[in-house]
């Protein structure tokens, strides 16, 4: 009787047991699960959002690319016009160390040159040939820049744009709060969880757009630097061997003198 009364006990104690509690889902899911819940406000905004991050992340990659071919191209560039010994050399295979910028500033010095002496002798004016440069330096650098300004606006708004979201979320779900008439935790909890989600997206989008923008206008100055670096000492390369060349000769050769700045 004993061991049939301690059965039906332990029985009994079974089925009052609580249930197991299940596993809280992962945290991915749980995000996942709020954006497909989003509004569609809040939806709308989170793809405004993914369509500036895919524009933004384009920018930086495509510039970096872009920023690291001109560098390696430069280099190469400079080697040869410091190997070769006449303007007409230099010429004739500078296209081929493109995209450099300072293909485009050794071409806009040596056309000018070539006009205003035609490849003999001192150029007639000397301020003709440092204007060529700084424009051309000017030009290169404009091409380099473009599309930069997009990153800045998406740093810029990105933010704001999120908040916007957030605001408009945060607004229905106390709105439904009012149209319910139960002020729990519970109720409002979910409404602005989901809310938030804009503005934690409007920050992953703007702070690479910052990052990269700082990066890559570092670079530009950085070429800009090496620009003008490489018009004076090929200015000084210029008026350095037209005077030691007779005006007969066809052109004038580079002479050997000693670089200070590597690029």
């Amino acid at each position: 009787m004993l061991p049939l009364f301690s059965l039906a006990l332990l029985l009994v104690q079974d089925d009052a047991a609580p249930a197991p509690v299940p596993a809280a889902p992962a945290s991915s899911s749980a995000l996942m699960e709020m954006i497909h819940n989003s509004g569609p406000l809040a939806f709308a905004v989170l793809i405004l959002l993914l369509i500036a991050s895919i524009f933004s992340w384009t920018v930086m990659l495509s510039k970096w690319t872009y920023f690291r071919r001109a560098q390696t191209q430069g280099t190469r560039f400079v080697r040869a016009f410091r190997k070769s010994g006449r303007l007409s050399e230099i010429a004739s295979v500078a296209e081929q160390f493109k995209p450099s910028p300072l293909v485009t500033v050794f071409t806009e010095i040596h056309d000018e040159y070539i006009r205003q002496s035609a490849g003999r002798g001192l150029p007639r004016n000397p301020s003709g040939l440092e204007r060529a440069a700084q424009t051309a330096s000017s030009e290169a650098l404009t091409v380099m820049e473009q599309r930069m300004t997009w990153l800045a606006t998406i740093a810029a708004v990105a933010p704001f744009i999120g908040l916007f979201g957030t605001v408009m979320g945060i607004i229905d779900a106390f709105h439904g709060l009012g149209t319910q008439g139960s002020a729990t935790l519970r109720a409002v909890a979910p409404g602005i969880s989901e809310a938030l989600i804009t503005t934690a997206a409007g920050l992953v989008v703007a702070i690479p757009a910052v990052v990269g923008y700082n990066q890559l206008t570092a670079r530009l100055r950085d070429f800009g630097a090496r620009m003008d670096d490489f018009g004076r000492e090929l200015l000084n390369a210029i008026e350095n061997a037209a005077m030691m060349t007779p005006a007969s000769s066809a052109a004038p050769v580079l002479p050997e003198e000693p670089r200070r700045r590597s690029f």
